[in-house]
């Protein structure tokens, strides 16, 4: 893989209650990083972001599918409790 190479690619993932998952992908010059954002209600509820490890970017290089890439950008996990 060469030091040139250069992606990004956005999904967009629709879920009941007004809740939307944004996910991105951005590669550029042999380094890239992650991203969730969750909204709710059309607001910004939260975001993560890491960096994506160099064997996956080489994957990503490839076309490969990479299962699980986004588990550890865990946005949103907090719950609260009423009382």
């Amino acid at each position: 893989m060469s030091k040139s190479f250069k992606y990004e690619n956005k999904e967009i993932k629709q879920i009941a209650g007004g809740i939307k998952l944004v996910r991105k992908v951005s590669i550029k010059n042999g380094k890239g990083h992650k991203t969730v954002t969750k909204y709710r209600g059309g607001k910004k509820v939260g975001t993560s972001r890491r960096p994506i490890h160099e064997d996956h970017i080489t994957l990503i290089a490839m076309g490969k599918f990479i299962p699980g890439l986004f588990k550890d950008c865990g946005c949103g996990k907090k719950t609260r409790k009423n009382k």
